[in-house]
């Protein structure tokens, strides 16, 4: 910990889908000095540094809590979908002039405190973030929904209304949606173009957090999340076929009866 930090803590929350920085921005900005960065805003206070992006995610460096609950307050009414439960993450840091940065244990240790370090670091934390959130997302999807499968290997057939599938394939199009619309998030985030000599201290983190591997793993889950989806479709076809054939079949008897009775 430093004289510039209230605290050796990095705290990381991800409040909802998105947060309106222009508007944030206008309200914070009467009382800190911010600055914006593409998808991010920059919060400068006398003790600390906080980092919002667009995404969600808030990342506190150094930061005592009264502050945080202060800037809480502010930044709360401009949250879209706001979570009911927050997802928070934890993590300590140091500031080492003659080290490079490194991150051991939850532990990050960095060669100095300005801005555009803290900054490029905050990017790989607030991803991991919204990738823990996907990652939840996808996988109580698929344990939801993994005894249809079951189903249909043991009897055939799904045991479900054309309605009910419907209503199914409507919930997993729409988790399928959520996570692709922001997948785009998860790569190399756009700021290292204008910032190149800061992608190493973001790739650092990176790959401690394993973001690579954990996007790879994310897209495995989507891929079953779409053959659940395919088959939900091909049983909702079955029935529908099924059902136009037995109006058929009645039609034919009908005519059959009218043809005999006449």
């Amino acid at each position: 910990m430093t004289s510039n930090f209230a605290t050796s803590e990095v705290d990381v929350s991800l409040l909802g889908d998105n947060i309106k920085l222009d508007g944030l921005s206008k309200k914070i900005g009467q009382t800190y000095f911010v600055k914006r960065f593409r998808d991010a805003l920059s919060i400068s206070t006398p003790k600390g540094q906080v980092f919002i992006f667009d995404y969600g995610v808030i990342i506190s460096w150094g930061i005592s809590d009264g502050k945080k609950s202060q800037l809480a307050e502010m930044i709360h009414q401009y949250v879209e979908q706001l979570n009911i439960q927050k997802d928070r993450e934890h993590y300590v840091f140091e500031v080492s002039e003659n080290a490079a940065l490194s991150m051991i244990d939850d532990h990050i240790i960095l060669p100095d405190c300005k801005t555009m370090t803290l900054l490029a670091v905050s990017h790989a934390l607030a991803q991991s973030a919204k990738l823990g959130r996907f990652e939840v997302l996808a996988e109580r999807t698929i344990k939801d929904n993994a005894y249809l499968s079951h189903t249909l290997a043991k009897t055939g057939k799904i045991p479900l209304s054309r309605k009910q599938l419907s209503k199914l394939r409507g919930a997993l199009f729409s988790t399928k949606s959520d996570i692709l619309l922001h997948f785009n998030l998860l790569d190399t985030p756009e700021f290292f173009w204008e910032y190149p000599e800061q992608e190493q201290k973001y790739l650092t983190v990176s790959r401690y957090l394993d973001l690579k591997p954990r996007v790879e793993l994310l897209t495995m889950k989507l891929s079953t999340i779409n053959e659940l989806h395919e088959m939900l479709a091909a049983e909702q076809n079955h029935k529908h076929s099924s059902f136009l054939e037995w109006i058929i079949i009645i039609l034919i008897a009908v005519e059959i009866v009218l043809f005999f009775v006449h």
